[in-house]
């Protein structure tokens, strides 16, 4: 494995925003550069993909895929960061609630769903992420976003902490899903604990803290690794060194691909060279990766 150009599975702790322990792992690693698959509030622990070198060019392939996470909310109260580290917006005099109201409720979120994103998020307006605007009391319109919610489940009920697993497309905002379960129940909610345990193929128990890496074997991968939920071809001689050139190839010695559906490309010798994508009668490269 080159040890320069990798994925490594960190389990986030609470209380450092997603860019300090990139910044953490960079040092840990000696990378030139580093970014991460999926922002994590502070709050947030568990899975944060964070990718070095060249393999911060497939961040988006991996930000793309489904995710899991096990979220902690208490009901009866919404604040304005959806969230405890926000202020109290209402709090409900007196309520009660039971599982079976919870699970009739539940089940209006689950299959795919619009939201509104929070204000307290990294989604940019004019070139601006929103929680900067947020902390100066401007609130601003933003569209309904489709997530496809495809489980939700309680975890635990102890009144008034309800926990769900939710397992959710790219996009899905948690602090949102909750309160908006609140509204649903009439009693509004905010989320205490949000924990990620999985992204695409990559799991909780094979990540590892930051005392652990690089030396838990799992937590670290390659790039083609990585993506080894992407089909991959294996091209010719002459097919590789059109493409290494920049050059389309056509895709009639291929079998056929939706033109949805992005590719590892292997040179003759099995060895990922880029990510590539139908189109039309051919296959471009989507991001070359100097890994060779």
């Amino acid at each position: 494995m080159d040890g320069k150009n990798l994925v490594i599975n960190l389990n986030k702790p609470k209380g450092l925003t997603s860019q300090q322990a990139v910044t953490k792992v960079k040092k840990l690693f000696a990378a030139r550069k580093a970014g991460h698959a999926g922002t994590l509030d502070p709050i947030a622990t568990g899975i944060l993909l964070v990718c070095t070198n060249e393999a911060t060019k497939i961040t988006r392939f991996l930000a793309d895929t489904d995710k899991e996470y096990l979220a902690m909310m208490k009901l009866g109260e919404r604040t304005d960061t959806l969230d405890s580290e926000g202020k109290i917006i209402y709090k409900a005099p007196h309520f009660s609630v039971d599982k079976n109201l919870i699970e009739t409720v539940l089940e209006r979120f689950r299959g795919n769903i619009e939201q509104i994103p929070p204000m307290y998020s990294a989604i940019k307006v004019s070139g601006k992420p929103l929680y900067m605007l947020a902390r100066k009391g401007i609130e601003v319109e933003r569209q309904l976003r489709s997530v496809n919610i495809y489980k939700l489940d309680i975890a635990g009920f102890a009144p008034p902490f309800l926990e769900i697993r939710v397992l959710c497309s790219k996009g899905t905002y948690i602090r949102t899903l909750c309160d908006d379960i609140g509204t649903a129940l009439g009693i509004g909610a905010h989320v205490v604990e949000l924990k990620r345990t999985k992204i695409g193929d990559f799991m909780l128990k094979d990540s590892a803290n930051f005392d652990e890496v690089p030396n838990k074997e799992k937590s670290v991968c390659s790039i083609d690794a990585s993506l080894s939920h992407l089909k991959d071809i294996i091209l010719s001689s002459s097919d590789f060194i059109r493409m290494a050139n920049g050059a389309m190839i056509t895709s009639e010695n291929l079998p056929e691909l939706p033109a949805d559906l992005y590719l590892r490309l292997k040179n003759p010798d099995g060895k990922l060279f880029a990510i590539g994508k139908p189109t039309g009668s051919g296959i471009k490269i989507e991001r070359l990766l100097h890994i060779l």
